[in-house]
């Protein structure tokens, strides 16, 4: 970063709140996770600098798992309809693409697990690609990766004319284990994106798959076609509020700054399944995020009120219905 930028602001949320619905000790440590908000440079080299100092910051605050924003080292580029050449926007691949040779000099550097995400190439005749999010071990190991479901198709957000969606079936959903420090058990994580968080379906089928921690790397601002209206209490509402339904701590990172015609709100939190705000940035400001997520209040949670178990399988068959049928 150059002396003319903020350095960003830390904050962290180190003492894990009680759990209500307790009823007997917690049977794993906490998982530390942080999350890095920043704005897109032009300059690669600058950007992945101020990226990568974001991701020591949250080490050195204790995290294991450090996440990144949508399309990590990218512009959000889906501003027009008239697709990737009109913008210049290259797919890369994905394991030997920039943004996984990025994560994984960072994972390494620091010792943490480093989210990010990416415009996969796809090599189909149609010349879309995948919206993707993977998961990078300090080993370098590609630990996984999960393709973006749903694309949103409105004014400034044109993501159906570069990104294909993710395919269904057993992929869609994949939970990732991950070791806690000590020995201590696992974490499961899952790894949607974006516009896959205003989906109550989608955090449901994480959430019977086993997934504790979803993370959602984002990129979302002001709308082109009603400057006046901001989305971003609806957007923390909603995905509050899915954790709440399926006991799951959420993680939002979104981006900040001004990318025509485009104005990010940052606002980048981590929430827990009781729908407290463990920890927020500010919308127009770079931050480090850092939380403890006492994973057991997921079992709490759910054995004083049990979503899971009495749901209504048989009843559901209108939710599998096209629009227009």
């Amino acid at each position: 970063m150059t002396d003319t930028e903020p350095e960003p602001i830390v904050l962290t949320a180190l003492e894990p709140p009680d759990s209500p619905a307790r009823t007997r000790p917690p049977e794993r440590p906490p998982l530390r996770l942080g999350l890095v908000q920043e704005r897109w440079r032009p300059d690669p080299e600058a950007h992945e600098q101020a990226l990568a100092a974001g991701i020591a910051l949250a080490a050195a605050q204790g995290a294991t798992v450090v996440c990144l924003q949508e399309l990590t080292l990218s512009p959000y580029f889906a501003i027009t309809p008239d697709g990737p050449g009109a913008v210049g926007a290259e797919p890369e691949d994905l394991l030997s693409g920039p943004t996984i040779a990025f994560a994984r000099r960072c994972a390494a550097a620091s010792g943490v697990y480093v989210h990010a995400s990416l415009y996969e190439r796809a090599d189909a005749e149609d010349g879309l690609g995948y919206n993707t999010a993977i998961l990078v071990g300090p080993d370098h190991e590609l630990v996984s990766r999960t393709r973006k479901l749903h694309i949103p198709i409105t004014a400034g957000y044109y993501e159906d004319r570069y990104f294909r969606p993710g395919p269904a079936g057993e992929d869609a959903f994949r939970p990732v284990p991950l070791p806690l420090p000590g020995g201590g058990g696992e974490a499961v994580l899952g790894l949607p994106t974006c516009w896959d968080q205003w989906f109550p379906e989608l955090a449901r089928a994480y959430s019977l798959a086993g997934a504790e921690v979803l993370i959602y790397p984002t990129a979302i601002g002001s709308e082109p076609d009603h400057p006046g209206f901001d989305t971003e209490p609806l957007w923390q509402q909603v995905i509050v509020g899915n954790g709440v339904a399926n006991g799951t701590f959420m993680v939002a990172v979104n981006r900040i700054g001004v990318e025509e015609p485009l104005t990010f709100y940052g606002s980048s939190f981590i929430s827990d399944p009781y729908g407290r705000i463990l920890v927020q940035a500010p919308r127009d400001a770079p931050a480090v995020l850092v939380a403890d997520l006492d994973l057991d209040q997921r079992r709490d949670w759910l054995e004083l009120f049990p979503f899971l178990t009495t749901r209504r399988p048989d009843a559901y068959a209108p939710l599998t219905h096209v629009s227009g049928e």
